[in-house]
């Protein structure tokens, strides 16, 4: 989350409530975040330099205003031109997507390239464990059960395969002409 909300500050230096909206606006779409746990990661990143802030305005409220430092910026570049981590592909490769015109041009495709990369390795470990479940002599009385949770994966291969084609699309839209493959 605080790599969103440093992407967030990126855009615009924001109060508390502006970055609750921007959430609301659009990065709900691929990543839910809390009040909380949003007020929680704004404390980290001040803690540890990577925003600071900018202003505070006078009135009851006194609403403050956070932008990113030097340091939130480096922090920034290198989650998004880092390896994919974590169990959730599709937030993390989102995630990216959402702020990659916040990159120099030249820094773009490699980042999606990242990201197809791991789409390819997740997809290949669901296709090894779809051809491993496919040699297994699966009990009469769970065969129905084992149908529908095939299924499941069936659609996580799906999902995966159309990921990929829509990343690879993607790269070859916006890649310069001699950076596309």
């Amino acid at each position: 989350m605080a790599h969103v909300i440093l992407g967030l500050l990126l855009i615009a230096p924001q109060s508390f409530y502006d970055l609750i909206k921007g959430f609301e606006a659009g990065v709900a779409l691929f990543y839910s975040a809390s009040s909380g746990s949003i007020k929680r990661a704004l404390n980290t990143l001040l803690a540890r330099g990577f925003i600071e802030v900018a202003s505070v305005e006078a009135g009851g409220r006194g609403r403050t205003v956070y932008r990113v430092t030097d340091a939130g910026r480096q922090e920034f570049h290198a989650w998004m031109t880092a390896e994919l981590t974590g169990p959730d592909l599709e937030t993390a490769a989102l995630s990216r997507l959402y702020f990659l015109g916040l990159l120099e041009p030249v820094d773009r495709v490699p980042v999606l390239r990242r990201i197809t990369a791991r789409i390819e390795a997740d997809l290949a470990r669901l296709s090894a464990l779809d051809k491993h479940l496919k040699t297994l002599d699966i009990p009469k009385k769970h065969r129905d059960l084992a149908t529908h949770q095939h299924a499941t994966l069936d659609y996580g291969i799906a999902a995966h395969r159309f990921t990929l084609d829509w990343f690879r699309d993607h790269i070859d839209r916006h890649a310069p002409p001699s950076d596309s493959h």
